[in-house]
């Protein structure tokens, strides 16, 4: 059975649940007979209870690491890109299914809603869809090449190791955001990989990426080039991490300060932009020049403002929210990123998902 076929039937399992499998309701067929009724109101419940453990309001600000991750290196979005951006869909997924697992005991003194403690989903539902998703995301890199399975391998042995292990030690933010930094740099791995694939097979690698950005030579983009965006999203998941620890009981007030320097070290860093290694300084485009700076502002009133607020009132519900506007600040960060090596309406893109990032987080909390 394929990864994600098993996965369904792990969701879809009564018994994994931790349901009794109940005799189907029946009605009257227009032939005569019965037929099995949907029980939707118990299918929307386990639907409902599956959307929290895996935080599917914070999902939306995964794809960005592909994107700004090709962008960094060089390159336009391709079929690596793709197949990046759903490994790394689904070892996040199995980063969130695994964290509740390895927290069930801890959530159930202090979260006791969540969808394992609540009962809702079994332990063992919980650890069988991380393994699986974890499966599936290898399985999707390794479509990309071995580079690309190198890394997602790291970045899968990473989130395991975060989840069973380093989490409630001082090397937890560490082990985020080194994640999250092998997350985009998966992206840059794996669309280099496929287009230096494609022309070696005959077929015509495709440097640049927009018609507004200045053209940059087919030999020189490398992953490697993706290095300064992939750290500068590694920092703010180190900043955003080290305030989380504090979301349950509250209380500290240096944590969101520090994360609030952070924030903008990192929102004038991305604004001040550098050529790429070997790439002679030229004046942005036009584009760049008008979408930057709005990226950058977005990033910056998304994470800044509720970590201002969480640092003059430390309460859980303050830190919470500047958690979960940490996590959605993500994206126009991805944006700015992508925008900043040449490519703004890959950027614009990108920002197309803060709207449903919104709508996500109303419904589902991101943390």
């Amino acid at each position: 059975m394929r990864p994600l076929r098993l996965l369904a039937a792990v969701i879809g399992s009564p018994q994994l649940l931790g349901a009794r499998p109940a005799a189907p309701p029946y009605s009257l067929s227009g032939a005569g007979g019965t037929a099995p009724a949907p029980d939707r109101p118990a299918t929307r419940a386990r639907l409902r209870a599956w959307a929290e453990l895996l935080r599917v309001s914070a999902l939306v600000t995964v794809p960005g690491d592909a994107l700004a991750g090709a962008a960094a290196a060089g390159r336009r979005p391709g079929r690596g890109t793709a197949l990046a951006a759903g490994a790394s869909l689904c070892l996040y997924e199995a980063g969130m299914a695994l964290n509740d697992w390895a927290d069930r005991e801890e959530d159930a003194v202090d979260r006791p809603h969540r969808p394992i403690p609540s009962g809702r989903v079994t332990p063992g539902a919980a650890l069988a869809a991380a393994a699986v998703l974890t499966g599936a995301g290898l399985a999707l890199a390794s479509r990309a090449g071995r580079p690309a399975l190198a890394v997602a391998s790291g970045l899968a042995a990473t989130v395991w190791a975060y989840d069973l292990r380093l989490k409630h030690t001082q090397l937890g933010p560490a082990a985020m955001a080194t994640a999250r930094t092998l997350d985009l740099m998966l992206g840059a791995t794996a669309t280099v990989a496929t287009m230096s694939a494609q022309a070696g097979r005959g077929g015509a690698a495709s440097p640049a990426r927009s018609a507004t950005a200045p053209t940059r030579s087919a030999t020189a983009p490398a992953p490697s080039a993706a290095l300064p965006a992939a750290l500068a999203l590694g920092a703010h998941t180190y900043a955003v991490t080290a305030v989380s620890r504090h979301e349950v009981q509250g209380g500290s007030t240096a944590a969101p300060l520090a994360a609030l320097a952070g924030v903008a070290g990192i929102g004038a860093a991305v604004l001040r932009g550098r050529p790429a290694p070997g790439e002679p300084h030229r004046a942005p485009a036009p584009a760049v020049r008008l979408l930057l700076p709005a990226f950058a502002a977005a990033y910056l009133r998304t994470s800044a403002v509720p970590l201002l607020h969480a640092a003059l009132n430390p309460s859980p519900p303050l830190t919470q929210r500047a958690v979960g506007g940490g996590i959605r600040a993500m994206i126009p960060l991805q944006a700015a990123l992508t925008a900043r090596a040449g490519a703004p309406l890959d950027g614009l893109a990108v920002m197309g998902l803060v709207p449903l990032a919104r709508a996500l987080a109303r419904k589902v909390s991101a943390t």
